[in-house]
């Protein structure tokens, strides 16, 4: 699982720019699944046939984009005034290695401002002399992100920026890998744009009319100093959605993932987000209506350059999906 985790960390991917994230999943999936495609929003949908013909189609969406930067114009320094793609924070952001698509490198600063710092405060370093040269560094409308740095933390534990989504990604590409046959057929959705309104799910969803619908995603973290909700602990187990403010999971679907995945040993946890949102809001009102529920990483620092799940969540999720696909 660390493996497939550090390859789809890797690549540039923020919201709207999801290619190259989506070629590397392509490469680990297309032994395992039947056939592979990419829409015209970007998607790439995967889709593992049943043995049944009469059984379910089950759609698992796991979003490849994360949060950045877009370049809105030049200083007479050479800096780069920005705007975020997605929720990105202001104090999270304050000096951190970002870089871009194109190879280049910079450093986000904050300007001295009294009061509470705003987006409109923040500016990018990229080490250029003069508005003239920062020009034929980068363009308008160019995207930076937390700059890649993927490493351990004690025996269990990962950081790393784009965990939210792309440890997910992982999860579902792995559960592919290794899930076999089963009586249902798997749509496996690698979406785009989630951090900017989850976009990607909405037209997937509508396009393959999914029997039921399974977001995978991070959640927040209730575990540090002067931090106890929501009630999630890193390492105590995958996390099941009761509901965030864009979806309310179906009872008897999340009822039945918690039981599978306790009947097969592992630790699982009931969350309930007051904030936020995930791909199953997008599901969840498509064409009809379908049922749907998120089953969640829980993760410290969400939409940092130093997002820490724990491996051993990502194991009690394979087994817990794996259990209830084969039930």
């Amino acid at each position: 699982m660390f493996d497939i985790l550090e390859k789809v960390l890797k690549p540039f991917g923020p919201s709207g720019m999801e290619t190259a994230v989506a070629n590397t999943v392509r490469k680990e999936i297309e032994p395992f699944v039947d056939t592979i495609e990419t829409d015209a929003m970007g998607n790439l949908i995967a889709t593992k046939a049943g043995t049944d013909p009469n059984g379910k189609k089950i759609m698992f969406s796991a979003h490849m984009d994360h949060i950045g930067f877009v370049v809105t114009g030049y200083e007479k320094g050479g800096f780069l005034r920005v705007a975020p793609v997605g929720g990105v924070s202001v104090d999270m952001s304050r000096t951190r290695h970002v870089s871009f698509e194109n190879g280049s490198h910079g450093v986000v600063v904050c300007q001295p401002v009294k009061g509470a710092a705003q987006m409109t405060d923040l500016f990018i370093d990229i080490g250029a002399q003069d508005e003239d040269e920062a020009r034929t560094m980068v363009r308008l409308g160019d995207m930076a992100v937390y700059a890649n740095d993927c490493f351990r933390l004690g025996q269990n534990r990962v950081a790393s920026p784009a965990m939210d989504d792309r440890c997910a990604v992982a999860l579902l590409v792995k559960l592919l890998q290794t899930v076999g046959e089963t009586k249902d057929t798997i749509v496996a959705l690698f979406s785009v744009q989630e951090e900017v309104g989850c976009r990607g799910a909405k037209v997937a969803s509508f396009a393959k009319e999914p029997d039921i619908g399974i977001a995978l995603d991070v959640t927040a973290w209730g575990d540090t100093p002067e931090v106890t909700q929501p009630a999630i602990k890193l390492g105590e187990g995958v996390a099941v959605k009761v509901m965030d403010k864009l979806s309310i999971s179906h009872p008897a679907l999340r009822e039945a993932l918690i039981e599978a995945g306790e009947q097969a040993g592992v630790k699982v946890q009931r969350e309930v987000l007051a904030f936020g949102g995930t791909d199953a809001g997008s599901m969840q009102t498509s064409r009809g209506g379908i049922p749907v529920c998120t089953v969640s990483i829980p993760c410290r620092y969400v939409h940092s350059a130093c997002e820490v799940i724990d491996m051993r969540d990502m194991d009690a999720a394979l087994t817990m999906l794996k259990a209830w696909l084969n039930k």
